[in-house]
């Protein structure tokens, strides 16, 4: 078998007058000498295995321009970049956790008044509106530019590389991190044929220069490395261009009703500094029908299991109306828009009659969960058209709350213990006055406005009455009647437009793959010289060197001697040379053997 040797950079230190016992130099001038020769030696052969900038350039001198150069090299370094993307997730926590003026102002002016001594400070510092505070801004441009400032250099420098050759041999390879070599019988021009063979077919970018062969492999680390960077931006400019022209509502639509994509339809809308409204998507649905079912017995008694929208949809003003089903996190995708079910509740249907038995009010309400888990639902119903008996105008107003599986007892009073319609009761107050919807000022119809009106009593107690499907409570004074003619169910919807959310996935999977070519792929190249021996044949030597340090290096470059010597063996004078040498224990142990 062929003698092989690898000698790692510890080699170096021993050329240099390292002692082969101890490991010390034998002084800092000569190892500094040596190292100047280790890299002399390299040459071509170890530059240009990275597209970093050189980091041991020398500083600007004095003046505007030197310090805005140094200023500007800063900045579109690497280290400055991994910051700034540090500082824009640090910055991102307190959106997340502090409530933001443009997803909830009424979540901000709760949180205000809760917080007397924050909230200033907050309030200075932006944190109600962080992403679009000016220093928030300030980190994502800042970021921008780094990582153009990075790209672009680089780009232009692994640009150049791929148009290059892999240098030639450096003058010792022996210098080098892995390296073997062997003696053989056949010619250098064949041995140097024969490699270069073999390294192309392993996927090697070759040529022959002079008595040896360069190969390089690898590239597709800086490649990677790139491809995130301009990942990166890509995400960036996703999510800025959804933040500016996004848009996005609620509405809440009871069973049989309908919704039509116009800004006058939703509850609540919210949009970018540059959408347009006039640029809302024509379509629209109808809600048909919801299923929910909940689990019935175990510890997770009452946990939903099924939530389900059933509804029919349309696009443009005369499209065909088409059925289709809405769950939680499946929505349904209209006209480049996604529409989303984000909740769901009972409406109670009511039959409201004046003091003259004329029907003032007929239809359902939605009543809103209070949280509970078993939906124990409060809702207002205002009937501002009535007349009492004797043919005054006046407006009544019931206060209720809806219980799904209605239950009674000294400690909770009336509750609801599960949230399905098993046994489903609406207690309500009655009211009589002005509702306050005469003034113009705009109200909250899910609160009634107590202050003009007053309760009817009966008996000296206050009227409160609980109501069964179809059963009625008579006013007091022959004020008229209320009715619970049955439970309608209702489902919030939230309508999204994100035009930037496809680039920002695109840009995450790839910066992903960037990221694993980067870390996973090594950049090295391989060296095999074949020079005349004394007596005929060749003498082999083969080399190797890495971007960085990896136990793989020394691996490959065996595996690539291994092949090369099915055409140029090693001859059997060097295989007997190879016995006695591992016999001699006064041999020093230079590297590990590939």
């Amino acid at each position: 078998m062929a003698e092989t040797e690898t000698k790692n950079a510890a080699a170096a230190a021993g050329d240099a007058g390292t002692d082969p016992g101890t490991g010390t130099g034998a002084g800092t001038g000569e190892a500094a000498a040596a190292e100047r020769s280790d890299d002399a030696g390299l040459g071509a052969a170890g530059s240009q295995l990275s597209t970093a900038p050189d980091e041991k350039a020398p500083l600007p001198g004095l003046g505007v321009i030197g310090w805005a150069r140094w200023f500007w090299r800063q900045l579109t370094s690497m280290r400055v970049a991994l910051i700034l993307l540090f500082l824009l997730s640090l910055g991102a926590i307190p959106g997340s956790l502090i409530p933001q003026t443009g997803v909830d102002p009424m979540k901000v002016e709760t949180f205000k008044e809760e917080h007397d001594v924050l909230a200033p400070v907050y309030d200075k510092l932006g944190m109600f509106d962080v992403y679009s505070s000016v220093w928030f801004s300030a980190i994502y441009i800042l970021l921008f530019v780094s990582l153009i400032g990075c790209i672009v250099p680089r780009t232009w420098q692994f640009a150049g590389q791929l148009r290059g050759r892999p240098p030639g041999a450096p003058g010792r390879l022996t210098r080098l991190p892995a390296y073997t070599t062997w003696r053989t019988d056949t010619d250098p021009d064949d041995v140097l044929d024969a490699a270069l063979r073999t390294v192309r077919k392993r996927r090697f970018r070759s040529r022959r220069a002079g008595n040896a062969v360069a190969a390089e492999k690898g590239y597709l680390r800086e490649a990677g490395n790139l491809v995130f960077h301009i990942a990166l931006i890509v995400m960036l400019l996703a999510f800025a261009a959804g933040s500016l022209w996004k848009a996005e509502g609620g509405k809440l639509i009871i069973q049989g009703d309908g919704f039509a994509n116009t800004l006058t339809q939703y509850d609540d809308f919210k949009s970018g500094s540059l959408f347009d409204n006039d640029n809302l998507a024509p379509f629209g649905f109808r809600l048909h029908g919801f299923d929910a079912s909940y689990e019935r017995t175990g510890p997770q008694k009452g946990t939903p299991r099924t939530f389900r929208a059933h509804i029919s949809y349309w696009e443009g003003a005369d499209g065909p109306e088409k059925k289709d089903t809405v769950e939680v996190n499946h929505p349904l995708e209209v006209a480049g828009n996604k529409v989303y079910l984000v909740g769901h509740g009972y409406a109670p249907v009511v039959t409201v009659k004046d003091g003259q038995g004329d029907v003032a009010f007929r239809g359902p309400v939605a009543f809103l969960p209070q949280g509970d888990g078993n939906f124990t639902s409060v809702g207002v119903v205002k009937v501002p058209d009535a007349r009492d008996k004797n043919g005054e105008k006046t407006q009544l107003g019931f206060q209720g709350l809806f219980l799904p599986t209605f239950a009674l007892d000294e400690t909770r009073g009336p509750h609801s213990t599960f949230p399905a319609l098993d046994y489903p009761v609406l207690s309500v107050n009655a009211f009589h006055g002005s509702l306050g919807i005469d003034s113009g000022i705009p109200q909250n119809i899910y609160q009634l406005d107590t202050r003009k009106m007053k309760q009817f009593k009966e008996d000296g107690d206050l009227f409160r009455k609980f109501l069964r499907p179809g059963e009625t409570a008579k006013l007091p004074d022959g004020a008229g009647s209320i009715t619970l003619d049955g439970v309608e169910q209702w489902a919030t919807f939230q309508v999204s437009s994100q035009p930037g959310k496809g680039w920002a996935l695109g840009g995450a999977a790839a910066a992903l793959l960037g990221l694993a070519a980067s870390l996973f792929i090594q950049r090295r190249r391989v060296w095999v010289r074949a020079t005349p021996a004394e007596g005929g044949g060749s003498v082999v030597e083969m080399a190797g060197l890495g971007r960085s340090e990896s136990p793989r290096l020394p691996e490959e470059l065996a595996d690539l001697a291994v092949a090369l010597q099915a055409a140029a063996p090693a001859t059997a004078e060097e295989d007997h040379e190879e016995d006695h040498e591992d016999d001699d224990p006064g041999d020093p142990v230079e590297g590990a053997r590939a």
